[in-house]
């Protein structure tokens, strides 16, 4: 090997985009995806592709665009950076304007691979929790009922019912704290485990 060479490495089990770039792992640029995807203006988005192509990765970096990112003090985070130098910067304020615009909730099925039904909810459940958490900001903005039940959901604590409507419940109040009025899209992203 020629000196001075350097060999990046391959993000072999990275799933996490600020993780992969970083940490200077080899990856090939993607980003023109969230140009497709708002250029497409559809309804419902689904990625299919076989196991380890890296659709948990292409989730993250979607989040990690569009997500109006929060510290705990809901101060924001500015994730231009993980983005200079790839292709999206190069698409145009059209595009740009959507980066870091949203609440994202960012969600595998992973772990709801479990022996028994019991267990993958509990899973499912711990994750919408975290979930919760990471968007604990908005609490401060919510009052009666609708903080309660944002609480009982993110500790844990909530029911069978908080849960199964716990994504839409979600949506309702992010979209009342954090979107302004004609300014997000109205689409959903599905992607199969």
């Amino acid at each position: 090997m020629a000196m001075g060479f350097y060999r990046k490495p391959l993000p072999v089990g990275v799933d996490d985009f600020e993780k992969l770039v970083t940490r200077g792992y080899y990856f090939i640029d993607k980003t023109n995806l969230m140009r497709d995807l708002l250029d497409m203006k559809g309804d419902v988005n689904l990625f299919t592709r076989p196991r380890r192509f890296g659709k948990t990765l292409s989730m993250s970096m979607l989040q990690y665009f569009f997500e109006d990112m929060r510290g705990k003090d809901g101060a924001r985070i500015d994730n231009t950076a993980l983005f200079e130098g790839l292709n999206i910067m190069q698409a145009g304020e059209p595009y740009l304007s959507h980066m870091g615009q949203y609440p994202v909730i960012n969600m595998t099925l992973k772990a709801g691979k479990r022996p028994t039904f019991e267990s993958a909810c509990t899973q499912i459940a711990w994750q919408i929790a975290m979930e919760y958490e990471r968007h604990s900001y908005v609490l401060d903005k919510l009052s009666g009922e609708s903080k309660s039940k944002y609480e009982r959901i993110m500790w844990e604590k909530g029911s069978l019912d908080d849960y199964c409507g716990s994504l839409q419940f979600f949506i309702k109040v992010s979209g009342n704290v954090l979107w302004k009025k004609g300014n997000y899209p109205d689409r959903r992203v599905r992607c199969p485990a």
